[in-house]
């Protein structure tokens, strides 16, 4: 049976922001464990390869599938419907399956149209071999765990507990040399190191998906996969897109041990909470390679951080950007502009408060509740959203009005934010020192995107 994972076209994404074009991981763990039980298995990136409807078509022409599998977020969904359609007006028989975050939580809109069969909810590896082996054997999908019919949701797949177990994503199915960080095409590659969150962010829909219990790798397997990646792939950057990696010390620094007595020659990233860092191991990150941390600031408002449970303080993320600083290590803040209790007054407090951090990159984005977050059922409870196209739930464009601003007035504060950011004399020559074109590609997008 012949299977076609899909990142539709045109995918919309808050890491645009900064320059990057990331390889769509879940689809490529997936199209693995097909292939390591003998699938014919093939993915088409249609995002990162820029392609066309008609690109797309004509792809799928040649390809034939018998089954093709789409990932959609919020911001993609009407990509990813598109997609479906498409596929069944080239093969009306073909077996059309959605996934990612917003099938899982809204599968019922998904199969309430006629080009969608089947949602797989939650972690999709076994979940799509068994739906692949029971289509193949015409076996009765009412059986298999973890996804939902047109009339039927079937019982959730319990989480993957070895996560040594799984496969490396099929990399060689991916057009690797379309991806790139911080704008360079310098070989990137994106990994996670476990699934599951215990940190409970109103805005963030992890946890629901994977759960809130950490489920990690083994840092001898971790670091297998990123040899793997240097040797056979030529990659020299590395973007650890784990929830938080620094959660644990212990096994960070076991994964920078590993790097260094492989003696492995690698430039990395990562997500980091600013109160898991300390002095000590951002030492021993930065020996081991790493030269970007991605922390979320949120906001300068100690109430507003409280209000969504992200349980940090405005002294942590001080002392966070100090010591990435000392280390020499780049930063990208994360930023939440428009929050229901913001108003103008605390939105220049944030912008303010993020020039002072003065980090490497800043992103700004607009409160956005998805489905599967508490944020978003909250959101729905108040009767907060204004907007109801998912294709506007992009973190650059306003869904719902604050205390004492208006759509048109946030995205007004939004471009007013990354315009006096990046466009500061001192901070262009500064970065221009530090990065070079980079900068300057990465600036030109941001205004880009947000104008």
């Amino acid at each position: 049976m012949k299977v076609t994972f899909i990142n539709p076209p045109q995918t919309n994404s808050k890491y645009k922001f900064i320059g990057v074009v990331a390889p769509p991981l879940g689809i490529s763990y997936m199209a693995a464990v097909l292939e390591e039980n003998s699938y014919e298995v093939n993915i088409i990136d249609a995002s990162a390869l820029e392609m066309t409807w008609e690109d797309l078509e004509e792809e799928l022409e040649r390809q034939s599938p018998e089954v093709v599998a789409i990932t959609a977020l919020t911001p993609t969904i009407e990509q990813a419907k598109k997609t479906a359609q498409l596929v069944k007006k080239v093969s009306p028989h073909t077996t059309v399956v959605m996934g990612g975050y917003h099938p899982t939580f809204n599968h019922q809109e998904m199969l309430d149209k006629d080009y969608v069969d089947v949602v797989v909810m939650g972690e999709g590896e076994y979940t799509m071999l068994e739906l692949v082996q029971t289509l193949e054997e015409g076996g009765d999908l009412s059986q298999v765990k973890g996804i939902a019919l047109e009339n039927q949701v079937n019982p959730p797949r319990p989480l993957i507990t070895d996560m040594d177990a799984l496969p490396f994503p099929a990399r060689h199915l991916l057009p690797m040399d379309h991806y790139k960080m911080l704008n360079m095409k310098t070989g990137m590659a994106t990994m996670i190191t476990s699934r599951g969150c215990p940190m409970q962010c109103s805005f963030c829909a992890s946890a629901a998906l994977h759960g809130a219990k950490l489920r990690r790798r083994s840092p001898e397997n971790v670091v297998d996969e990123m040899e793997h990646l240097v040797r056979d792939h030529d990659v020299g950057i590395i973007a650890f897109m784990d929830d938080t990696f620094t959660l644990n010390h212990r096994i960070v620094e076991e994964i920078c041990d590993e790097i260094q007595k492989r003696e492995l020659e690698v430039f990395w990233g990562c997500t980091a909470r600013v109160d898991t860092l300390s002095d000590d191991l951002l030492d021993k990150m930065r020996k081991s390679g790493c030269i970007t941390l991605f922390m979320g600031v949120e906001s300068a408002d100690q109430q507003m951080l409280d209000s969504t449970s992200k349980n940090i303080t405005i002294e942590k993320i001080r002392q966070a950007f100090l010591l990435s600083k000392k280390h020499k290590i780049r930063t990208i803040a994360s930023v939440v502009l428009g929050m229901p209790g913001d108003t103008k007054e605390s939105i220049k407090r944030t912008v303010n408060f993020v020039r002072e951090l003065n980090p490497s990159y800043a992103v700004f984005s607009l409160a956005t509740p998805y489905p599967g977050t508490r944020f978003y059922k909250e959101s729905v409870e108040k009767n907060l959203l204004k907007v109801k196209d998912w294709s506007k739930y992009t973190l650059i464009s306003p869904v719902l009005d604050t205390v004492d601003c208006s759509l048109e007035e946030l995205r007004k504060l939004q471009y007013k934010a990354f315009r006096n950011f990046y466009l500061r004399p001192g901070y262009l020559l500064r970065q221009v020192w530090m990065d070079g074109p980079i900068l300057l590609k990465t600036v030109a997008g941001v205004i880009r995107e947000v104008i």
